[in-house]
């Protein structure tokens, strides 16, 4: 019988490296992985098999490699490098906060052989940091406004139901984020998620969009095409824009809520219809239904639960974390290390209306990113129509952008609690003397009406 070999016995160092969290790998003077512990494997997401003998940047992607390597400042000072704030991107594309230590690599005669780079996963500090500044996120969605406060919190409960959703909202506030947010913490996550926009095709090819058709049903139609009903068979399916849909649609789309089934244009035989529907519209469904332009009887099967975003005007608070999001996004996209914005490009941002909501927000990001060539985006970078509106007017009091949003969002709170200035204090979980030490030092203009009065006055 032949004896197993001898596998070669963990060294002392090799035993302390395996057993801390933290992820630890060297490097050779051609900046190839020699050694690579299970801290680092565990935190990207890749195999110490795939890492070791392959360039550290082609393992890592990290926001630091291609403009501020640490590890490269210090196999060429000399100098070590400790705790240095950056990102990774793991293997399944998340991106991860890390802080960074660097140190030469030496043998026993003192010479030089590489690099040793240890680095921690700060995912649970970022977490804890969002928590204690009041910002709540879910996928794609990031806010610190009390308005979108209560969205976040019963979100889950929603998700949890098949009942069908009504998401209402200017154009470009998110709907279909948050339709996506609601199928992704929901136990249909691992079926498909469809999303038709009603607004955008005419009625007749709207109908073959939604319900397919079969072969022979129509000049053209030479085989079976299956709608969006089938592709998200098991899913979700959002209709954007409901309100544009046609009286002829209303009614079949009211049949295939009620029982679960419909027809393919030109077929014979009914098809189930194992679908959650979810509904977003920019329009006042129930002024439409009031004008005779809306079903009475669709609008209460879809209003089953409403959901309304806010525009983006009435939550400048969170004008800041969006604008993180969108440059971490545009980093990643663009092999990019933009860091943000500056105060005075903040301060321009706070003053903008944003009719387009959140999605124009977003285009503005994507072109200071095309015009930066630094590591913050300056007021030159961001587009005429927000740069050419300040310098019409006077031009905004050299005033840091936090206490611009201070004092939006002590304003939203008042708004949004009928002027009641205690119950404004309570929503932002603020001591009434902070609360008015803050409206007098931030100069914000109290309304007349207190919002007690008038409700004494009923």
């Amino acid at each position: 019988m032949k004896s197993q070999p001898k596998t070669k016995p963990l060294g002392t160092t090799e035993i302390i490296l395996e057993s801390i969290s933290d992820g630890v790998f060297t490097i050779d003077h051609q900046w190839r992985i020699t050694s690579f512990n299970r801290g680092a494997e565990t935190i990207t997401g890749i195999g110490r098999a795939e890492a070791v003998g392959r360039r550290c940047s082609d393992v890592f992607r990290a926001s630091m490699c291609e403009a501020d390597c640490a590890l490269k400042r210090t196999m060429e000072t000399g100098a070590p490098i400790v705790n240095c704030p950056a990102f990774i991107v793991d293997a399944h594309g998340r991106r991860i906060p890390i802080s960074v230590s660097t140190a030469l690599l030496k043998d026993g005669r003192g010479h030089t052989v590489g690099g040793v780079e240890t680095f921690r996963d700060l995912s649970l500090v970022e977490e804890l940091r969002k928590e204690l500044a009041g910002r709540y996120e879910l996928g794609d969605m990031v806010s610190r406004s009390s308005s979108m406060r209560r969205i976040f919190e019963i979100l889950p409960q929603v998700a949890a139901s098949d009942s069908t959703v009504l998401i209402q909202g200017e154009t470009g506030t998110g709907k279909e984020v948050l339709a996506r947010a609601i199928h992704n913490l929901s136990s249909r996550k691992n079926k498909p998620f469809v999303a038709i926009n009603c607004g955008a095709l005419p009625e007749n090819l709207l109908e073959s969009e939604l319900f397919g058709y079969v072969k022979g049903a129509f000049t053209g139609a030479d085989k079976d095409k299956p709608g969006r009903f089938a592709l998200a068979e098991g899913g979700t399916l959002l209709l954007d824009e409901i309100g544009d849909l046609s009286s002829a649609l209303q009614v079949k789309l009211l049949r295939v809520l009620q029982e679960r089934a419909y027809e393919p244009l030109g077929g014979t035989k009914t098809l189930k219809a194992n679908v959650r529907i979810l509904a977003a519209s920019n329009r006042d469904l129930a002024a439409l239904v009031k004008k005779g332009a809306f079903r009475q009887d669709l609008f209460y099967r879809i209003h089953v639960i409403r959901l309304e975003l806010p525009p983006l005007k009435r939550r400048k608070e969170d004008l800041p974390g969006l604008v993180e999001r969108f440059v971490q996004r545009f980093n990643v996209r663009q092999g990019r290390t933009v860091r943000g914005v500056t105060p005075q490009a903040m301060a321009l941002l706070m003053a903008h209306d944003w009719p387009g909501n959140i999605r124009e927000l977003e285009n503005v990001i994507e072109h200071a990113f095309i015009l930066c060539d630094r590591d913050l985006i300056e007021p030159r970078h961001l587009p005429e129509a927000l740069t050419g509106r300040a310098a019409r007017q006077a031009k905004i009091p050299a005033v840091s952008s936090l206490r611009m949003m201070e004092a939006q969002i002590i304003r939203d709170a008042l708004a949004q609690n009928g002027n009641n200035r205690l119950a404004a204090a309570r929503a932002l979980e603020m001591h009434k003397s902070t609360f008015f030490r803050k409206i007098k030092a931030l100069g914000v203009e109290l309304p007349p009406d207190d919002g007690r009065t008038r409700g004494r006055r009923k």
